[in-house]
């Protein structure tokens, strides 16, 4: 629905875990997500966004960002309750959707975003990389990226092609305490312990089930990339078992963090196929080491194409430019 409304959902954690002293993953400062928050809403301003949601947090990233800016946009700063867990992020979303933002900017990793979808899958997403494991956000200029959750929200992109924006892929995991989701990678580990932040040892790897295998990735995907490649707009899963005794892949488990890991074998998976991690282990997803699996206990895990629609800012902005969105109509013959 346009309604000229947006909102910036920032990680204040994001990009800041213990695993930088564990690889060589870079630091992102608070002053760095206040820069690219004041950038994403000087794209809005442009494109004529009316209001600019922002949740409050002990930091002041976004509404520091936004204090002095000289925008026409109405910006408003919700409270929620402060845990400092990933529960922070999910009720700033929900109050985001209450308010009526239905086109959401994200700044933090593959953990935001799957807190995002935790929340709601029903918005319009641009996931900006700055966290750690980065498979599903992008690295993007903030400022076009604002332009394009702008138009997005003031309903330009109605009519566009559905490349412009597609549903993500979501890992529905399902254990005998509890259901969760998962956006990149949902990963069985063995000899492991819930809330273990530190990079996954390659030795402890049994079984995965991958949204996306990419060879250009960090982490779990470029291990089922560099074997049979899937991509966000492939509408299959990829499972990777490993264990002693197979095809030895040097991969990148985390940045500047290579490791060999012993692949058995891989498979595709249809969309609501069900994949069985058999315990005892931990199951991780998207890094996030948060269940416990049992021996004589087994977790599910399907892959379908529910989650919220990530837009494309590339395909968008050609996309505007071709509607004649961007500029006015020039002759073709003007200037000769």
């Amino acid at each position: 629905m346009a309604n000229g409304k947006i909102a910036l959902c920032v990680n204040p954690m994001s990009g800041r875990d213990v695993r930088r002293l564990a690889a060589r993953a870079s630091n992102m400062t608070h002053e760095a997500k206040r820069d690219i928050v004041a950038r994403v809403a000087a794209g809005a301003d442009a494109a004529g966004v009316t209001d600019i949601y922002i949740a409050r947090e002990p930091f002041r990233i976004a509404s520091m960002a936004l204090d002095l800016m000289p925008i026409n946009a109405r910006v408003h700063i919700i409270d929620v309750p402060i845990t400092n867990s990933a529960k922070d992020t999910e009720l700033a979303v929900q109050r985001f959707k209450a308010e009526g933002c239905n086109t959401m900017v994200s700044l933090g990793g593959d953990g935001t975003n799957r807190a995002i979808v935790r929340a709601c899958c029903d918005i319009d997403l641009i996931p900006i990389s700055t966290g750690t494991n980065n498979v599903f956000p992008a690295l993007m200029e903030p400022t076009i990226a604002g332009m394009v959750a702008g138009l997005n929200c003031l309903g330009k992109f109605d009519n566009a092609p559905s490349e412009l924006k597609q549903a993500a892929k979501v890992l529905h995991l399902q254990t005998p305490n509890a259901s969760d989701v998962g956006l990149i990678d949902a990963v069985m580990l063995l000899n492991d312990h819930v809330g273990n932040l530190l990079p996954f040892d390659a030795q402890r790897l049994s079984r995965m089930v991958l949204t996306r295998a990419e060879p250009n990735a960090i982490g779990m995907s470029p291990i089922g990339g560099y074997i049979d490649p899937v991509y966000a707009q492939d509408d299959v899963g990829l499972v990777v078992d490993m264990g002693a005794g197979g095809a030895e892949i040097l991969a990148p488990l985390s940045p500047g963090f290579y490791k060999s890991v012993s692949v058995l074998g891989t498979h595709r998976v249809e969309f609501g196929e069900e994949v069985i991690l058999q315990g005892p282990g931990v199951v991780a997803l998207d890094g996030d080491r948060d269940h416990k699996i049992n021996a004589g206990e087994t977790a599910v895990v399907s892959v379908m194409r529910d989650g919220p629609k990530v837009l494309d800012v590339d395909v968008a902005m050609r996309w505007a430019v071709s509607a004649g969105m961007m500029a006015p109509t020039f002759s073709t013959n003007q200037g000769k």
